[in-house]
């Protein structure tokens, strides 16, 4: 993709300032809150601040009310128009409802419905919601498309000035609440305006903290654009976690990120199913995958960050519940402990009890079992789940299903076609 050769716009502090004037009595300024938990875990002072406390549990209304305060007369009256995972779609709609502005909300056709329907309560009847695409990016086309044809404003969700200045107060609210120098702050990277403002605003106020973003094992658009030099568009990318799940970051944030960004680490969504579990399990807070992010990346700093001050921006807690039950499968496949298996099985009796006896340990338990008996066939394929106490077992496991004559695929590694199936 493209080589960029003049230096990115900076966010200076004056501006930064000015936004977070435009945000009083609009957003709440969440708290910086130290987290017993994970400073033991860590042997660090992890200091969490709160964005999922904010007033549509993201982040996302500092820059999207900035971006539209800020708009002239005549480009309000042209109506606004988006394209959102979620969290900045709720954003454009709190600021159409507050600025009295007519928002048309392109969101993925699977965003989850609790994100549709909160981005409908906070807009009211100042929006409407379009679902289409696949992605974000399909979305966003789709988009941009749209706002063309009618000449509306495009409020783009992290490729903007104005944007990347609102989500900026963020950094500008923690260096205020904080009461010690901050070693390591870590920010989400979905397109980068977090990254790019909370980043910029370190910088210049705080520049000997190492500054690391953090992006899904599935989605490392910016990761990888970084280390090519030049902005990477990926064909294709996981979008369990939603909120982060972009192809291609920003003309403006890539340049930003890359020139102020100490780190970008990428983390396996298994490890952050577990880790959103453990803080709603543990520490009562719930959260989205994508809030989650920068608690995960904690685990690669473990011996970076022992006795150091540690900021995680928690970004976002817009879950729908009919989730977890997905959130706790790949919690515990990441663990090693649940596996699935398409085993051959003889067609006559006592297959069953052999593969019990045989194959299981006495604490392994079967969680699934799909056979279709074929009477003309003396084998038959069976689909088989098996959680173990122990995660390592799986390769005895493995030897015993062979040395008893089972044949099998193992399944974990074939997720789309395990999907299907689970």
């Amino acid at each position: 993709m493209d080589n960029a050769t003049a230096a990115p716009p900076i966010v200076t502090l004056k501006n930064v300032e000015r936004a977070a004037r435009n945000l009083k009595g609009v957003i709440a300024k969440t708290p910086l809150l130290l987290n017993l938990g994970l400073s033991r875990t860590f042997g660090a002072t992890v200091l969490l601040k709160r964005e999922d406390l904010q007033v549509v549990r993201s982040y996302k209304i500092r820059g999207a009310y900035n971006k539209m305060a800020g708009m002239t007369a005549a480009e309000g009256a042209r109506n606004v128009v988006c394209a959102s995972a979620g969290n900045h779609a709720q954003g454009v709609a709190y600021a159409c409802q507050l600025l009295g502005l007519k928002g048309y909300i392109f969101m993925p056709a699977q965003t989850p419905a609790q994100k549709v329907d909160k981005v409908r309560l906070f807009g009211k009847e100042q929006v409407e919601v379009i679902l289409t695409g696949s992605t974000f990016d399909d979305t966003f086309k789709t988009a941009k498309e749209f706002c063309d044809e009618r000449g509306s404003t495009f409020v783009h969700p992290f490729d903007d000035l104005a944007i990347v200045e609102g989500q900026a107060t963020v950094g500008l609210e923690v260096l205020k609440a904080a009461t010690a120098p901050i070693d390591y702050c870590f920010m989400a990277i979905g397109g980068g305006g977090l990254a790019s403002g909370v980043g910029s605003v370190f910088r210049q106020l705080s520049p000997h903290t190492k500054l690391i973003g953090v992006q899904p094992l599935g989605a490392p658009s910016m990761q990888r654009s970084i280390a090519a030099g030049q902005r990477q568009s990926l064909s294709q990318i996981e979008s369990f976690v939603d909120g982060a799940a972009v192809k291609c970051p920003g003309e403006l944030t890539f340049e930003l990120c890359r020139e102020l960004l100490d780190d970008v680490v990428l983390v396996p969504e298994g490890q952050v199913c577990l880790d959103l579990l453990k803080m709603y399990n543990e520490e009562g807070i719930v959260l989205e995958p994508a809030g989650t992010l920068c608690i995960s990346a904690l685990h690669q700093y473990a011996d970076q960050i022992k006795g150091k001050t540690v900021v995680c921006v928690v970004s976002g807690s817009n879950n729908d519940i009919t989730r977890m039950e997905d959130i706790k499968e790949r919690a515990t496949r990441y663990q090693g402990r649940k596996h699935y298996f398409m085993v051959t099985f003889d067609q006559r009796p006592g297959a069953l009890r052999r593969f019990v006896n045989s194959v299981l340990h006495p604490d392994d338990d079967i969680i699934h079992f799909q056979y279709i008996k074929k009477n003309n066939k003396e084998k038959g394929p069976v689909f088989v789940g098996i959680e173990l106490q122990q995660p390592g077992e799986v390769v005895g496991m493995q030897a015993r299903m062979l040395a008893e004559g089972f044949a099998y695929e193992y399944l974990n590694d074939k997720p789309d076609f395990l999907s299907l199936l689970v």
